[in-house]
């Protein structure tokens, strides 16, 4: 089969790459219909179209990602089959990634690799088994992302569905009136006449990065003639939870003495944030949709492209109680309020007293899988370094062009970040062992996106079980769209 009939037909299965699960292509909801009909299935609906959201008393024109009712997302069941028809209600071709589960490579969602985008008014069906229970989301793997191209996607478990917890799903994300191609060129731009680029942030100093290598969350003191770390790139108009500010929050009704679980989501295109559960204290169970021995606490970070699921008690006589995020080494957050009947709510300023703390590696250091991983050697190892500046704007990865593996090998990847801002790493189709960071050897989470802070280094091991030619990329939009992105090829994938 020539590559240019396999991305037009966008037909990959078992004889195809060895996969059991087929995309299909079909040109409107109404044909989907009548040919799921005759195979006796009938695929969720998920439309991309335009809604309208009020940002601080403006209005603006954001994507969506919705269901026939208009509720974002999906929610599905663990162990069933992903059956989904995608129609394109915009004006312009798009494709979403289906970010945590591990589809057959035709039907990742990012465009050209190997799928076509989805043109305007065209709807494609996919069907490949959703998998494990577990906290994910959906986006677009383009400057679309920026405008909102987001939502959860969640699979729950028999065990979720007895646990008595009222679930909470929060999609955090950073807002701007300007376009994702005015951000962008504006980065570009401010590099390329030598100014910081906007709401540059940074923390001076070798003490700042030894401390970053520790696993501590805050930097050090500066020291004269060292580099700078970089925290944020962009100062955005808001920074949103489930769609809102803190001027205008959601509320959610929860009960006294109940138990709530959170499932986080950092949609954020280029922000990171710390979950601050305030007078509640949370219990960590879940990072990146995979259980986790549980971690007690009040603040949680997330990276972009990160989840985090907390379970949280609430007290006996009840009260409204703030969970919030907050924007890394800045005063900006967002957040929700949970909040039993007759609870007084009180109104919560956009900025707090404190700047939110800068993310390091101590968390990434203590979690441990709820089922241990079986030790296994390497078939393979790859080196890979992270490169660039924010004088120069171009993000790079060192090492990438032999990332070629084969199926069955069990594979090691380690990533030393080499420049002076955080990278969250995300590996498409696969989850991973986090078996080291900054050279000590640990038995570590599973995950698909791990923080890498500036001149830190985590080594990872997955096994290679899912053909195709998969992305390992920076989860800061802006940073993979200037040249932080790779891949991780099968043998015989072209």
């Amino acid at each position: 089969m020539k590559r240019r009939d396999f991305l037009n037909g966008l037909t990959v299965g078992a004889a195809a790459l060895g996969m059991s699960a087929v995309l299909r292509p079909v040109s409107s909801l109404a044909q989907d219909a009548k040919t799921s009909s005759s195979q006796g299935t009938t695929p969720r609906i998920l439309s991309v179209g335009y809604r309208t959201i009020d940002v601080k008393g403006r209005s603006a024109r954001v994507f969506g990602l919705v269901q026939p009712d208009g509720r974002p997302g999906l929610t599905l069941d663990a162990g069933t089959d992903f059956d989904v028809a995608l129609s394109n209600a915009i004006d312009e071709p798009t494709l979403i990634h289906w970010h945590g589960l591990t589809p057959p490579w035709a039907a990742d969602g990012v465009p050209d690799n190997p799928a076509a985008p989805l043109k305007p008014s065209d709807t494609r069906r996919y069907t490949f088994p959703v998998g494990a229970g577990s906290t994910h989301w959906m986006h677009a793997h383009t400057l679309q992302e920026q405008n909102l191209l987001a939502a959860p996607l969640i699979v729950r478990t028999a065990d979720d569905m007895k646990r008595d917890e009222q679930e909470v799903v929060i999609l955090l994300h950073d807002f701007s009136f300007l376009s994702a191609e005015e951000l962008l060129a504006k980065l570009k731009g401010n590099a390329a006449h030598g100014s910081m680029p906007m709401g540059h942030g940074s923390m001076q100093g070798m003490g700042g990065m030894q401390h970053m290598m520790s696993g501590n969350n805050m930097a050090g003191m500066a020291m004269p003639g060292m580099a700078a770390m970089d925290l944020n790139d962009i100062d955005y108009d808001a920074y949103l939870a489930n769609d809102r500010t803190l001027d205008d929050p959601e509320v959610v009704a929860v009960e006294k003495g109940g138990r709530v679980r959170l499932r986080i989501i950092n949609g954020a295109t280029a922000t990171a944030f710390t979950i601050d559960t305030g007078s509640l204290a949370g219990e960590l169970v879940a990072v990146d949709g995979q259980g986790a021995q549980p971690i007690a606490g009040t603040s949680f970070p997330v990276a972009m492209g990160q989840r985090i699921d907390i379970r949280l008690g609430l007290p006996k006589d009840g009260g409204a109680f703030p969970i919030l995020a907050l924007r890394e080494g800045a005063v900006e957050r967002t957040g929700v309020i949970l909040t039993t009947a007759g609870a007084d709510i009180r109104k919560i300023a956009v900025e707090g007293d404190m700047k939110g703390p800068v993310l390091g590696l101590d968390l990434e250091q203590r979690l441990r899988p709820v089922a241990p991983v079986v030790p296994r050697a390497a078939d393979r190892r790859f080196e890979l370094s992270l490169t660039g500046d924010m004088a120069t704007y171009r993000w790079g990865i060192d090492g990438a062009d032999g990332l070629v593996v084969k199926r069955g090998e069990r594979i090691e990847v380690a990533i030393a970040n080499m420049s002076m801002m955080a990278h969250p790493m995300h590996l498409h189709g696969h989850h991973f062992h986090v078996i080291g960071i900054n050279g000590t050897p640990i038995a570590g989470a599973v995950r698909d996106t791990v923080l890498l802070p500036p001149m830190a280094s985590v080594v990872l091991a997955f096994n290679a079980d899912n053909p195709g030619r998969w992305p390992l990329h920076c989860h800061h939009l802006y940073h993979m769209a200037t040249g932080m992105m790779a891949y991780v090829t099968y043998d015989g994938v072209g």
